[in-house]
């Protein structure tokens, strides 16, 4: 989720664009390409290879990805993504709300005719959340999630952000379902001598808070998205997988690019991240340079179908 999101929900601030140099472990190295590539046959061969089967079973992409068309059309959207292979489903709260202008149970059982999951949604955890939680709790979904807050002018603010946390975790926990915090890179960015989001990890309780790690927003940080995911074991139970491209200055906040052209190494972070308690691989994509995000999301799904852990 970029800046753009933000008119989505109340929430105050605007996120600062460091000029950060991408360090090398976020990196994949020259040449590395994504794999299972597709070749012609030859006419002579006895048979087709055997496809290559990735790491990643089930993954899901949220909804902010191809919000325009989910406005003009949200069943044949959705649709379009079951098509294209995803089997999990990530919304958030528009205009028309979480469940796109239908109850959670019209949306429930559309889901389940197309053969995919509401895993979780981000939303506007400040109003009516109890009601929220309520609701996604009757038609299984798993996670409600806070995607963005804003930067945060000292300390003692990310101190009552996670008594708030803990709050939003009890009250979904009572309801039946867990809560979640979304990063994006300004809580990784140092504030009166700590890193907020490290401090949030170690003052919310791991029974009543999870945390989404955006993989982009580490990496645009200057993080090491593998160091966060081996320190905090089995806080992090969902991801966004999101690629940032190799050529956009680091001080550009919108540089995603469809999975396996950019520079971010997901076999090799994703693989931690899996050993490390992550439940769910979520894709997402906010600009699309010679695509729409139609044929994106299908080029996202193609790759993460075929992703194999390094």
């Amino acid at each position: 989720m970029n800046h753009s999101r933000r008119k989505f929900f109340q929430y105050a601030g605007a996120a600062a664009a460091g000029a950060l140099i991408l360090p090398n472990w976020a990196c994949k190295s020259d040449g590395a390409g994504t794999a299972g590539a597709e070749v012609a046959a030859d006419s002579t061969a006895a048979a087709a290879p055997t496809p290559v089967a990735g790491s990643i079973p089930q993954y899901g992409i949220q909804l902010w990805s191809v919000r325009d068309d989910m406005a003009k059309d949200a069943k044949g959207t959705l649709k379009a993504l079951a098509t294209a292979g995803y089997k999990q489903i990530e919304s958030f709260e528009g205009d028309k709300g979480i469940y796109w202008g239908m109850k959670n149970t019209e949306f429930k059982a559309y889901m389940d005719e197309l053969g995919m999951t509401l895993i979780s949604a981000h939303c506007d955890t400040k109003k009516d959340f109890e009601k929220k939680a309520a609701e996604a709790a009757a038609i299984g979904v798993s996670y409600l999630i806070t995607p963005w807050l804003g930067p945060q002018k000292k300390m003692d603010d990310w101190k009552k952000i996670a008594q708030d946390f803990n709050k939003n975790g009890e009250i979904a926990k009572k309801a039946g379902i867990r809560y979640a915090y979304h990063n994006h890179a300004y809580s990784f960015e140092t504030l009166e001598g700590q890193v907020p989001h490290d401090y949030v990890l170690a003052n919310t309780d791991a029974g009543l808070v999870d945390f989404e790690m955006d993989i982009y927003w580490v990496v645009t940080a200057g993080k090491d998205p593998a160091e966060y995911l081996t320190k905090y074991p089995n806080r992090f139970r969902l991801c966004h997988v999101k690629d940032r491209s190799k050529t956009l200055p680091a001080k550009e906040e919108n540089a995603s690019v469809d999975l396996g052209t950019g520079s971010i190494d997901f076999a090799k972070i994703l693989k931690v991240a899996k050993d490390s308690g992550m439940q769910y691989f979520i894709v997402e994509q906010e600009r699309w340079d010679n695509s729409t995000p139609i044929k994106s999301a299908e080029v996202d799904a193609a790759y993460m179908s075929k992703l194999v852990f390094a």
